[in-house]
């Protein structure tokens, strides 16, 4: 790749350790990237972590990506590693890459730099089979412990069908057995201390206050807990690996699936992030669309918190009418794309359809009616004295611990931090929209809700400058990588119809290159960041989902308080399994 207009931190980095060492590479969404020797990289994110002048103080993500197939036949590394950094107070992000060479190689850990490294470092080693030397605890995180080999690699099997017949012999389901046995050891925790026996409690994984197939050990001292341990992976479907083997365009309907409460706030960074790869411009009115659509899906999401969350603390009312408040929107949704929770209706280049025929209707009433329900609500839930007894100074953390573990979204600003990516990066048209962001100071249960409560309101603030200002025009680029082209263009002639259904069925083949996009999910940033070889599929597919760094903090948040607190935090954190585990 050529080298770029160089752009801070990236001439910083060379000044303080040498050019000769930092190597610019480009990116097509412009995001600063370079890659640097293994051994320099420890010093290298030690420096930009605490010696640079405005630090880069979150580990936005960590990936990597088995290069073995590109390099054995252009030559290069075996594998590279790619960190992804944020700097608050510089509202800028750095990519920072890692050349490794041998089938199984090593880099130094970055826990002592970011406490939620530990998770991600254990996700490389699991899906790459890369080691972090000086990791407190490397072992499966996603995959279960007999697993063989590394799926991310590209010398494993993608398919079912690559696989020999599944058996399972006897001497299997013993070891299987064997392995689910929780040893404290093994977890880092003690049997006893100070002359106390500690009782270990399994929650989940099919437990209802747990949201899902999700099993958190709890050490205990009585009913306190001493520490616990969340066991995540059992949603675990391969959604990354999914994208080696589907078309730009195909993989659409999977990404609906990995926050499948948020809908279409899934598919906007992917098929931004290859509209960023490919220089694809999109139309002012698909814009507009796009924001209404997420704008009700970030409702809708909000709402089945709102009512769960109730639920988990002892009102059951709740969430019957904040459930019938979600068919409302979801009736919109529907008439708009035709489906309800998993639309798939983005598209590379705009939407899948124009707005129907009066379709502002229904979203009036919406604006109409729901602002006095929420209102209801404060009185039934927010101003109830058993909901606050419940939630106020449950599950605290500060604004630097938060920014540690890569916590984004309402539980980043329920500590006082108006970062929202809608108006701190602003993407898709949303720099044309008046809205506030919501803050709380506690950071606990309590505060998480109250910000998520507000953002409903202003969600609708944006939905109706939507309705007001729609702006005229096509629903789809006209550019010639735009998926699946435009209708009115296929029937032609010959030629044009074959176009149309080759960029269907084998999907656009988009330049070569990288890009990475964060939108403001509703459970915090939802970033994609793809590579293409040149091909009519990505070559690395990776998911930064929100819920995965929230789910990592569980046990800071939970130690020193009592087993119904556990429920109350896994509630305010408003996770997806699916989220989590991709």
């Amino acid at each position: 790749m050529s080298s770029p207009n160089l752009a801070p931190p990236i001439d910083e980095l060379r000044a303080q350790f040498g050019e000769d060492v930092v190597a610019p590479i480009s990116s097509r969404e412009g995001l600063p990237t370079c890659e640097v020797p293994a051994d320099r990289a420890p010093a290298i994110l030690n420096w930009l972590r605490q010696g640079i002048g405005r630090p880069y103080e979150m580990l936005f993500d960590l990936t990597a990506i088995d290069e073995r197939p590109r390099s054995e036949r252009d030559g290069g590394p075996d594998f590279r590693v790619v960190y992804h950094l944020t700097s608050f107070s510089r509202n800028a992000d750095v990519r920072i890459i890692v050349p490794l060479l041998g089938p199984w190689p090593s880099l130094q850990t970055a826990c002592p730099l970011w406490q939620n490294a530990n998770w991600y470092e254990r996700e490389v080693w699991d899906m790459f089979g890369i080691r972090f030397d000086g990791h407190p605890g490397l072992r499966r995180i996603l995959m279960p412990p007999t697993w063989p080999g590394h799926p991310l690699r590209k010398d494993h099997p993608a398919r079912a069908t690559e696989l020999g017949p599944d058996e399972l012999t006897e001497e299997d389901a013993q070891a299987e057995l064997e392995a689910m046995q929780f040893i404290p050891e093994d977890w880092g925790l003690e049997r006893s201390a100070n002359g106390v026996d500690y009782l270990f409690l399994n929650v989940g994984p099919q437990h209802p206050g747990t949201h899902g197939v999700l099993r958190v050990v709890l050490q205990l001292d009585g009913e306190e807990i001493v520490d616990a341990v969340p066991d995540i992976g059992f949603h675990h479907r391969g959604a990354e690996k999914m994208g080696e083997r589907q078309s730009w365009h195909t993989y659409i309907p999977y990404t609906d699936r990995v926050d499948y409460l948020g809908g279409v706030l899934n598919n906007l960074p992917y098929v931004m992030a290859v509209e960023a790869l490919g220089g694809i411009p999109v139309t002012d009115r698909a814009k507009m669309i796009r924001i209404l659509l997420c704008e009700l899906f970030r409702i809708s999401s909000h709402l089945v918190w709102y009512g769960t969350f109730a639920q988990d603390v002892g009102a059951l009312s709740p969430v019957f009418y904040m459930f019938r408040d979600r068919e409302q929107v979801l009736e919109i949704v529907e008439e708009i794309c035709g489906d309800r929770m998993h639309p798939n209706w983005f598209r590379i280049g705009g939407v899948a359809q124009d707005l129907p025929r009066g379709w502002e209707n229904k979203v009036q009433t919406l604006l109409a009616e729901l602002p006095r329900r929420l209102r209801e609500y404060d009185k039934l839930v927010m101003k109830n004295k058993l909901f606050r007894a419940r939630t106020r100074g449950i599950g605290a953390y500060t604004r630097n611990e938060a920014i540690s573990w890569g916590v984004t979204g309402p539980g980043l600003r329920a500590c006082g931090m108006a970062w929202d990516w809608r108006r701190q990066r602003p993407y898709g048209g949303y720099e044309q929209l008046d809205f506030e962001i919501p803050t709380a100071s506690a950071g606990d249960a309590y505060a998480r809700a109250e910000v998520r409560i507000e953002e409903m309101r202003q969600s609708l603030r944006i939905i109706r400058q939507c309705v007001d200002h729609m702006p005229p025009g096509p629903y789809k680029s006209s550019h010639p990588l735009t998926t699946p082209p435009r209708k009115e263009r296929t029937m032609h002639d010959i030629e044009t119809l074959i176009h149309h259904f080759l960029a269907v069925s084998w999907g656009p083949v988009i330049p070569e290159g990288q890009a990475a996009v964060t939108v403001e999910g509703s459970k915090g940033a939802n970033a994609y960041y793809l590579v293409s070889d040149g091909g009519t599929h990505p070559y690395r597919l990776r998911i930064r989902s929100p819920s995965f760094p929230h789910m990592q903090m569980l046990p800071a948040m939970s130690r020193g308080l009592m087993i119904p607190d556990l429920l109350t935090i896994l509630g305010s954190m408003d996770y997806v399994l699916a989220d989590v585990d991709r």
